[in-house]
């Protein structure tokens, strides 16, 4: 089942047992889908839309924190529930171990040995990585880490 059949049925199913949250997180997927297969001017495969709401999440994320510093526990309450329905629709991330193991890998072959060749790595292995679920911010961190 593609990733969005699966999304149509859980979104009837939501409506089936009136869970407005999940709802308007379907919703909103679908319509974030659609706006990106209008812009590219076909239909997106798993990996693209996988690509979509990892962009929602990191949005919610940045949400809550905003929310935070502005004491609006509520709204920052909702938005963690909303990144929690996002996940589920996603690929298992890789562990922190795997994503060392990984890097690794990157450096030894493309023959890295500097900060200089940073960009290099991480496009490679954000090229490696797919259609998969991972925060920027930690592959940069752990490359600084290999190349220091």
């Amino acid at each position: 089942m593609s990733l969005y059949d699966r999304l149509t049925e859980d979104l009837k199913l939501a409506m089936k047992s009136r869970d407005q949250l999940r709802m308007d997180v379907i919703r909103m997927i679908k319509a974030a889908v659609l706006n990106k297969e209008v812009e590219l001017k076909r239909d997106l495969d798993d990996a693209e839309m996988s690509r979509v709401m990892t962009t929602l999440v990191k949005q919610r994320r940045e949400s809550v924190e905003q929310f935070e510093k502005a004491q609006r526990q509520e709204l920052a309450a909702k938005e963690r529930q909303e990144i929690e329905i996002i996940e589920s629709y996603l690929p298992k991330p890789l562990s922190s171990e795997e994503l060392g193991i990984l890097v690794a890998s990157v450096i030894a072959d493309t023959g890295a040995r500097s900060m200089k060749d940073m960009g290099a790595v991480m496009k490679a292995v954000m090229a490696r990585l797919g259609g998969q679920t991972i925060d920027g911010k930690h592959i940069s961190e752990l490359v600084k880490q290999k190349l220091s």
